[in-house]
């Protein structure tokens, strides 16, 4: 098993039209191949989505139309892209929904590609496991270790930044293996980390949200965090009920 300090990872961020992965498009993708002490090759490129970009998503990344007229398609910075993810392990932050992105592109493309066979990791569920950081945003951990700004939310931007949480996150495990295993089971939030109760504890939030929110497609620890406390509650109320017989009446 090889030591984590001596492993290469690649980094991946991609910047889009939105959040829709069968109407949006990338706009912007950025790479960067890394050990735990050093940046290795990188590739980053505005991409032309040959539709129109909301302003919505213009507030967040800055990238407007004009920017990317012009700019090559995915097909033609795609092959790139693949040949230096390799077979190497894909960090990021929420990444699998760069990861879907890219594999759209390159199925909508036909481009053959290995993506889904690369080991990943997550930083977000890193930094839920981590637990030291009041939210677990990309700016909030980039805060909470100290690490500098490095501009604008763009793409290499992001990657950058999120190489560096990374190393900070990495730093208690030995090995790549280690970190997987112990992001392969499901990790219990305390909070809720969006929508209307967003950072509120879910013991704190009405039963009737937890069970609209636990049928709506959120990751595996939020579902899993929703159901738990659902199931708890359901036993505490049974557990009244039975010591308590005026309840029957």
């Amino acid at each position: 098993m090889a030591k984590i300090d001596e492993e290469l990872f690649v980094c991946i961020d991609c910047e889009t039209t939105g959040l829709d992965l069968q109407q949006d498009r990338i706009i912007e993708v950025a790479v960067a191949v890394f050990s735990l002490s050093e940046t290795f090759e990188t590739f980053e490129t505005l991409i032309d989505p040959q539709r129109d970009i909301p302003a919505e998503s213009v507030a967040i990344h800055n990238i407007t139309p004009d920017m990317v007229s012009g700019k090559p398609l995915i097909k033609s910075v795609l092959p790139e892209i693949l040949k230096i993810a390799g077979e190497y392990t894909i960090v990021g932050h929420g990444i699998g929904f760069d990861i879907d992105l890219l594999c759209l592109a390159a199925e909508r493309t036909n481009i053959p590609h290995q993506l889904k066979k690369n080991r990943v990791i997550d930083t977000l569920r890193m930094a839920r496991l981590y637990g030291e950081s009041p939210t677990n945003s990309l700016e909030q951990l980039r805060k909470h270790f100290n690490i500098p700004l490095e501009g604008a939310h763009r793409a290499m931007s992001d990657v950058i930044v999120n190489i560096e949480v990374f190393r900070y996150l990495a730093k208690q495990y030995r090995s790549t293996e280690q970190i997987i295993q112990a992001l392969s089971s499901p990790i219990y939030l305390k909070t809720m980390p969006l929508g209307k109760h967003k950072g509120r504890l879910l013991k704190d939030i009405p039963l009737d949200y937890l069970v609209w929110a636990a049928h709506k497609d959120f990751d595996q620890d939020l579902l899993f965090s929703l159901r738990t406390e659902i199931n708890r509650r359901k036993k505490g109320n049974s557990f009244t009920q039975a010591s308590n017989p005026f309840n029957l009446l």
